[in-house]
């Protein structure tokens, strides 16, 4: 079993170590197996480091010449307890050096490590501020690249409490507590009312003590005392199956994210030549103005949509007492085609049209005034599926695309001339 250097001091950034095996993976890869490390693997919720290791003489510790072998996966092997270093270079390139005996120096991703620990240990500050608050126990943490969640056992959370549980954990931030470490039996974390015991049966427990605040079981990395956290910041708060799942960020993520934030208010508010404050309002007066536009604009489409169809009609003639209208509209797209087609067959009856639309995605549109005999849902789809295209509808109203706008012309044609069989044959409406 690896030794866990980082178990006893989080800021070890770099260390020595004897390389006990070099493991090759199921999917290619190859993996140090180290007597001791402080590079953390993947647990938690925390995901793991990176760094690189250097190979050194094993009677001086002095570097030997050997390329570096960057760090990019630090994984536990849960059968053995072994900690696996995945070493990023080829297998080709590293077959000749990977000999043993080797004694290797180890360097963590310092700006890496440093985010971790702000990000866990500010969880546990949250977690804190919400069971003391809203007697709320945190069910499961997620460390992510750019945002951190906590899933709560609680039905519902409104912007009031999580302003409050902010608030709560940034004054346990701002008073500088102190976070310590403690190796205790199960028994002792038990008498001592550990929130939350591991349900694996372990000898020792490592719990992570912040003075006055919380403790609770856990094998991750961690500040020495609150104020490193920096600052705790909510970002949103969502209902998910097992209860309230809140996104934060912390310390220097929590920085880089409100600086973010500001540049966007601030180009937004010079795009209105508004203060920032003025943003949300001038959103939604431009929100409201452009739902007015757009009221506006389907109000007069309707009434060329109207027009048209009155024009068309008047100059369309009559065959077997039913008006077939057949129509491509280059330069029209499926929403107005639609509209136009509702509006062809409301106006008179008898009527059937037979619609395509150029613009946008290619489509055709069928309809049929009450009283007439074609099935415009039928007809449409079988039309559409010999072409490769996908529709159906109704009897009276029917749409589907088309792979190519060069189709439509000739579909239509074909859809006209059934439509015109069936008028001659007398075929009675449905």
């Amino acid at each position: 079993m690896t030794e866990r250097l980082y178990y006893q001091n989080s800021f070890l950034y770099n260390f020595t170590a004897s390389v006990e095996s070099v493991r090759e993976l199921a999917d290619g890869r190859r993996a140090l197996v180290l007597d001791r490390t402080a590079f953390y693997a993947t647990s938690g919720g925390q995901p793991f480091d990176t760094g690189w290791v250097e190979f050194v003489s094993v009677e001086t510790d002095e570097p030997v010449g050997l390329p570096k072998l960057r760090i990019s996966e630090v994984i536990e092997d849960e059968s053995t307890g072994d900690i696996l270093h995945i070493v990023e270079n080829s297998p080709e390139k590293l077959a000749a050096q990977l000999l043993l005996p080797l004694r290797v120096r180890g360097f963590i991703d310092v700006e890496r490590r440093q985010d971790h620990m702000q990000q866990h240990s500010g969880q546990h500050v949250l977690s804190a501020a919400f069971l003391k608050l809203f007697d709320a126990p945190t069910l499961s943490f997620h460390l992510g690249e750019e945002i951190c969640a906590i899933d709560l056992d609680l039905a519902s959370l409104n912007g009031a409490q999580m302003e409050q549980a902010e608030r709560c954990a940034n004054q346990f931030v701002w008073d500088d507590r102190q976070v310590l470490m403690h190796e205790v039996t199960p028994e002792q974390a038990r008498k001592i009312g550990v929130r939350k015991i591991p349900e694996a049966e372990r000898e020792t427990l490592r719990l992570i003590e912040i003075r006055g605040v919380d403790v609770c079981a856990c094998g991750g990395t961690h500040v020495k005392t609150t104020g490193q956290i920096g600052n705790i910041q909510l970002r949103k708060a969502e209902r998910v199956r097992q209860g309230v799942r809140v996104e934060f960020v912390c310390g220097a993520r929590a920085l880089q994210i409100a600086r973010k934030d500001f540049q966007v208010l601030t180009e937004t508010a010079a795009l209105y030549s508004a203060p920032l404050w003025e943003v949300p309002a001038q959103s939604a007066k431009l929100i409201d103005s452009g739902k007015a536009a757009q009221k506006l604009q389907q109000k007069l489409l309707a009434e060329v949509a109207a027009l048209t169809a009155q024009q068309t009609l008047a100059r369309t003639p009559s065959e077997h007492g039913r008006k077939i209208v057949a129509e491509y509209c280059a330069d029209r797209d499926l929403d107005f085609v639609k509209l136009y087609a509702q509006k062809l067959i409301a106006a008179e009856a008898n009527v059937i049209a037979l619609l395509g639309a150029g613009q946008g995605t290619p489509a055709l549109v069928f309809a049929q005034s009450i009283g007439a005999s074609f099935d415009a849902g039928a007809e449409l789809k079988a039309l559409v599926s010999s072409a490769g295209g996908r529709g159906g509808g109704t009897r009276e109203l029917a749409q589907g695309g088309v792979p190519s706008a060069e189709l439509i012309p000739e579909l239509i044609a074909r859809a006209a001339q059934r439509a015109r069989e069936l008028a001659a044959a007398g075929t009675p409406a449905p």
